[in-house]
């Protein structure tokens, strides 16, 4: 059992390191020794883990996305109204973006590079199923514009990554007034008008 978890720590310490490196330096910047050596392993232990630098980023990417979208929807029922269960997952995903920061960083910046295989992307995109879903049900009901869930996650999820970005250079706060302001900015985008 503890060798077991002395395995499970070294990888979590490997993992924490590539989000670390790779926010604070960059993908290219980020070799496979420098991983090592923040996770205070040997170099050679990263391959028991993982097959290549693209593997550990790709499950890297895996690992946060379903953290990530696990805090979303912790506390959604499928069966709420679009609207309050949108309201919920959006706020989830602000709280998250802002209390986890680093994490958040980190698919942000997979989000817009090259180094995630598509095999990952598309796993990550089956960990936002409950959203897909719920978008479908509002397209259904007339709550939701009929757009593609890339553009309604484009005007309403991916706006917060901005948002936490100046906040983090301290640039801006998001207090709660504004949060909800951005909350309403993001609903207002992707329901229908009546």
């Amino acid at each position: 059992m503890a060798k077991l978890q002395k395995s499970i720590d070294k990888r979590n310490a490997l993992v924490k390191a590539t989000i670390e490196l790779v926010n604070n330096d960059g993908f290219h910047a980020t070799p496979m020794s420098k991983i090592a050596k923040m996770a205070n392993v040997s170099p050679a232990t990263i391959y028991l883990y993982f097959e290549n630098k693209q593997d550990l980023v790709n499950q890297t990417y895996i690992d946060v996305k379903a953290e990530y979208t696990k805090y979303a929807f912790e506390t959604y029922d499928e069966n709420m109204s679009v609207e309050a269960g949108f309201e919920l997952i959006w706020k989830r995903i602000a709280d998250f973006k802002l209390k986890e920061c680093e994490h958040a960083m980190f698919l942000a910046q997979c989000d817009n590079s090259p180094m995630i295989d598509e095999a990952s992307r598309q796993q990550g995109i089956k960990h936002l199923q409950p959203l897909l879903d719920l978008w479908k049900r509002g397209k259904k009901e007339g709550v939701i514009k009929p757009l593609s869930d890339y553009l309604l996650y484009a005007y309403a999820i991916n706006p917060l990554s901005f948002l936490m970005m100046i906040q983090k250079r301290g640039v801006f706060q998001l207090d709660k007034d504004l949060l909800e302001e951005a909350y309403q900015s993001a609903w207002s985008s992707i329901k229908v008008c009546k």
